[in-house]
Parts: structure tokens; C-alpha cells; sequence
């Protein structure tokens, strides 16, 4: 009586080839659709098991079993196993891409403000990258650049700014020398000696 229903009225020769056309339809639709998300690549695995017992006249109870259960325990198992290698994968701060935010750069191609013909390249780290300002000014070829940000797969830069000396003088500022202090009064014996030879004279 199960049979007859999960049959659904057609020759059970030609069973196999339904899940064939099943499992080729769930790879074509897993990899143009879902671009590799591991939803169907299961069910169509399972497809294929189904066809090969399907070929040894297996009966269609069985076939139906390996095609919904077997899907759903290699689904299970699949998305485990992509789960555990995304959370391996995950990037920490600082890593990739994103280690260069906050390093210097050289300008080796005139990035273009407006960014009308995506030329703008910078050296970092030995590494040539796309790079775009978002200072509204153009930064010529030979500049020192700082790296805010990662758009994608280009950085974005800023002009550097050189920042004021912190290294303290070595040594007292420089002055004018100080002017000679005036000559002494004469003394009392002095003027004494003055007058008696004025008196002389």
C-alpha cells in the first residue's frame, strides 16, 4: 500500500532516472542559485544513492528513506562541519586586510579625488593597492599617505602630516651678548690729584 502511494504511479524502472534528474537538478540549482550555500548539494547526494538502489531494484520504501533521511543526516553533518570552519576562518582585528589601517603609505599612482579612472595606487608593506582619498584634493605620486580604512578591496588615505619636533634643545637659547657695563666714577684721591695740578699749572 506504501508503495503505491511513494511511487506516485510511475514504472519503477524508471525510478533511477528520477533521482538522477532530481541530484543533477539540485547541483545545477545549488551552484548557479544558491552560489555554494550547502543547502541542496546534500539532498542531491542522497539523490544519487537513491538512483543506485533504484538500479538494484531496491524497493521505492527504501529508495524514498536514503533520499529524505540521508539528505537530512549529511545536511546536519555538512552544516556542522561549515560552521566550525567559518568560526576557524573568522579573521581577528587587525588581521588581513585590515592590519594595514593605520600604516603609512607611498603614493606610486596620482590618486584622483573624484576617482574617474580608479588609478590611485599606494605601497604598503611591499604591497600595491588600489586606493581612493576622501580628502576632495589630489595626492601626487611620491606622497606619504596614512591608510583610515579598507573599501573592499582598496584603502582609502589621507595625506600625512608631518608632526612637530618633541625632541627637547640641547641647549639654552640663543641671546644677545649683554652690553659692557659703564665705567667707575673717580674716586675722591682722584679728584684731589686733578685739582692740585690744575693749581700748579
Amino acid at each position: 500500500m506504501l508503495s503505491a502511494v511513494l511511487d506516485l504511479g510511475i514504472d519503477l524502472n524508471i525510478w533511477p532516472w528520477v533521482w538522477l534528474f532530481i541530484g543533477i537538478t539540485f547541483v545545477i540549482i545549488e551552484l548557479t542559485v544558491l552560489a555554494g550555500a550547502f543547502v541542496l548539494l546534500p539532498f542531491s547526494v542522497s539523490a544519487f544513492a537513491a538512483a543506485l538502489l533504484g538500479f538494484y531494484d531496491v524497493a521505492i520504501e527504501i529508495q524514498w528513506g536514503v533520499f529524505i533521511f540521508g539528505g537530512a543526516a549529511l545536511w546536519i553533518l555538512l552544516y556542522k562541519r561549515v560552521m566550525k570552519f567559518a568560526d576557524e576562518s573568522d579573521l581577528a582585528a587587525g588581521v588581513g586586510a585590515d592590519r594595514l589601517v593605520g600604516m603609512t603609505a607611498i603614493v606610486t599612482v596620482t590618486i584622483d579625488p573624484d576617482d574617474t579612472e580608479r588609478r590611485g595606487r599606494v605601497k604598503v608593506e611591499g604591497e600595491v593597492w588600489s586606493a581612493l582619498t576622501n580628502d576632495g584634493i589630489a595626492i601626487a605620486n611620491g606622497s606619504k599617505v596614512t591608510v583610515t580604512e579598507m573599501h573592499g578591496t582598496r584603502v582609502v588615505v589621507t595625506p600625512l602630516i608631518a608632526a612637530p619636533p618633541t625632541t627637547p634643545p640641547t641647549g639654552p637659547p640663543l641671546q644677545k651678548p649683554p652690553p659692557p657695563p659703564p665705567p667707575p666714577p673717580p674716586t675722591t684721591d682722584q679728584s684731589a690729584d686733578q685739582s692740585t695740578d690744575r693749581e700748579q699749572s
